[in-house]
């Protein structure tokens, strides 16, 4: 990014907006698989048609996904699949955080004692 223009970095900024949303980042994952027409979409994220087909405009808009009429059923794929490894960048970089953030914790954490045993219990 170094270098870029504003224009240029706008740009930028859209396309990870694109990526912003839990929704579009479960469609993208669903059609990693292949592709898929709308209806299958909404049944797999449990939400409308109406809602699918907006999220997979936007998507289109930033070229993530494309789209293709067979009769009267629209199908939709991934464009580009390089979106997928800047995905799994990401959930790289969320992993190490969470496990760096444990070993944090951990260190404030007491070992456990042994129990104690009450007096008079003793053989």
């Amino acid at each position: 990014m170094q270098g870029l223009p504003p224009e240029a970095l706008a740009q930028v900024a859209a396309h990870f907006q694109a990526l912003s949303e839990p929704t579009r980042l479960q469609i993208l994952n669903l059609l990693r698989d292949g592709e898929r027409n709308v209806g299958d979409l909404a049944q797999a994220t449990g939400t409308t048609s109406a809602n699918v087909s907006r999220h997979l405009s936007l998507l289109m808009r930033r070229g993530l996904v494309e789209r293709e009429g067979r009769g009267t059923a629209v199908y939709y794929r991934i464009a580009d699949e390089s979106v997928y490894a800047l995905c799994d960048l990401v959930c790289g970089h969320i992993a190490r955080q969470l496990e760096r953030q444990a070993q944090e914790r951990k260190a404030f954490t007491r070992p456990a004692r042994a129990p104690r045993v009450a007096r008079g219990a003793r053989g």
